[in-house]
């Protein structure tokens, strides 16, 4: 038994609740180490406050939940079978005892939970594990900092890679296509989001896609990846100037620049999430931008690439030694540029430590 499911066993006696049902993926890799993702199928962790926990998974899974570790029952399903059946079936296999559950509330979705409750008709879902799993998650332990650092080493080398494919008319789909070929050929496993790259003006939409906007003379680029490394993710951003750059553009990305160095700089356990925001925040306002930073500062991060932690404004949250977050201020003038800056740092006794130590000062590519 893993010292995290033994938590959740302890929350159970403490509780007095017979069964903990996860079937958010990501929960079910935290907690046992096997990650898939099953899409339309079930994937279920089923953990009884003392009897052994059992996975249910598709049945072409089942090697895989096995090969992960995993030293408890797993049983598999195949598509024409009913899972949720099935899981009642093992589920009483397992104990008498199976009356009044927890579950991610904030994942499960309604028609999931009525096909639960047809096949456990005595089921009531009056725990819920979200919160729970919050705080697993809101303190990382050495070896998950260990691990987001190999990561964050993965996604340094993907800017290089990324920078290395910049020529004029190549298109952002093609640097994207040509830093993730060089990643994984260089051992990286994956990606733990979509690339994004975007050039010119196209970088003024903070969420937008990479296209076929081709790079031209006097535009900027900008990077955002994340790489997996045993479970856990990076998350950073690099914007860089191509083969020239206006005063303009150098004016507003030291804006940037400046935000985002002044609230790693200044993180520090005891301040709360706001504060920090409020930093690189009031640095933009007073340059006269404040309209075009529409995001937050940062979010959480750690084995999912966007955790509880929300570096916003008026968030109360007092930053501890442990949490691990992003830091990433931007400007965005629509029509115009876009730029970004971004780094991912877990807080220590002392400050903020990063994950990625790419050159955030102005590049230009030629």
């Amino acid at each position: 038994m893993t010292d995290k499911l033994a938590k959740i066993q302890n929350w159970l006696n403490e509780n007095q609740l017979d069964v903990a049902y996860f079937s958010d993926f990501h929960s079910i890799s935290y907690l046992t180490g096997f990650e898939s993702n099953p899409i339309e199928r079930v994937l279920a962790l089923v953990v009884f406050p003392q009897d052994e926990p059992f996975i249910f998974a598709p049945a072409l899974e089942v090697e895989a939940v096995k090969g992960a570790g995993w030293t408890h029952p797993v049983y598999g399903y195949q598509d024409h079978e009913q899972p949720y059946q099935l899981i009642a079936q093992h589920l009483h296999a397992h104990t008498q005892h199976a009356t009044t559950w927890a579950v991610e509330k904030g994942q499960m979705t309604l028609d999931r939970a009525a096909a639960l409750q047809t096949a456990v008709p005595d089921a009531k879902f009056v725990g819920d594990l979200s919160p729970v799993m919050v705080e697993m998650h809101l303190i990382k332990t050495p070896d998950e900092i260990a691990k987001m650092h190999k990561a964050g080493d993965d996604a340094d080398r993907a800017f290089e890679f990324a920078f290395a494919a910049m020529q004029a008319g190549v298109s952002e789909l093609q640097v994207m296509a040509k830093l993730e070929y060089d990643l994984k050929s260089a051992g990286v496993v994956g990606m733990s989001f979509e690339t994004l790259v975007q050039f010119g003006a196209h970088a003024a939409e903070p969420h937008g896609d990479t296209g076929s906007t081709r790079l031209q003379r006097g535009d900027l680029a900008l990077v955002d990846l994340g790489t997996i490394y045993e479970g856990y993710v990076s998350d950073a951003t690099r914007t860089v100037a191509f083969q020239t750059v206006s005063d303009h553009q150098r004016d507003v990305y030291n804006v940037v620049l400046e935000a985002q160095l002044a609230a790693q700089s200044q993180a520090k356990p005891g301040m709360t999430a706001g504060e920090l925001d409020a930093i690189a925040r009031d640095i933009i306002t007073k340059a006269g931008y404040g309209e075009y930073f529409v995001h937050r500062l940062g979010h959480g991060i750690g084995s999912s690439v966007h955790e509880s932690i929300q570096i916003a404004t008026g968030n109360e949250l007092v930053l501890q030694p442990g949490m691990a977050f992003s830091i990433e201020p931007g400007i965005y003038i629509p029509g115009d540029l876009g730029i970004r800056i971004e780094d991912s740092v877990v807080m220590t006794e002392t400050g903020a430590d990063s994950f990625t130590h790419s050159s955030k000062e102005l590049r230009i590519i030629d």
